[in-house]
């Protein structure tokens, strides 16, 4: 009986009291929660990964639906800038339409006040200058009855 032979004894004691504690199945049960522990947090991290594929899925659709409302903001504000824009060009068109007759109407205004001007001018030299022939001509009341009544009509016939 060396120390080997008891040495092997211990061994066999250790083993066997080993045995008689379960520590086996204690490091069974171990690993078995530690692999039950691992296959939740895989389900758990396949549900996270779904869901987050589906959060994607779903900003991503929301992207494309903002990015459709953008287009149409802008397609709707470039409309409207164009209709605005002919709006713009027709009141500029009708005001420099207006602005033209008004002068037009001036300018006409103008003539027929120059041309009755003018006439009344005329009138005015006509009837001076008959004023001067007929009393340089006739003389006494006769002169001064024709004189009022011809400087009368052609005052009327001018004006």
């Amino acid at each position: 009986m060396d120390a080997t032979f008891w040495a092997l004894v211990g061994l066999i004691l250790f083993l066997a009291l080993i045995a008689y504690i379960k520590v086996p199945a204690k490091v069974g049960s171990a690993l078995d929660n530690r692999a039950d522990d691992i296959r939740k947090e895989l389900e758990e991290a396949r549900k996270m990964r779904e869901e987050a594929q589906s959060l994607l899925s779903e900003y991503q659709r929301k992207r494309h639906e903002a990015e459709g409302e953008a287009e149409a903001i802008v397609a709707e504000a470039t409309a409207e800038a164009e209709r605005l824009t002919a709006e713009t060009n027709q009141a500029l068109e009708e005001m420099i339409a207006r602005r033209s007759k008004a002068a037009e109407e001036k300018i006409a205004q103008a003539e027929t006040q120059a041309i009755a001007e003018v006439r009344s001018k005329a009138a005015d030299i006509a009837v001076s200058a008959a004023e001067h022939i007929l009393s340089a001509k006739v003389k006494d009341k006769v002169a001064d009855d024709i004189l009022s009544q011809s400087i009368a009509q052609v005052k009327e016939r001018l004006n």
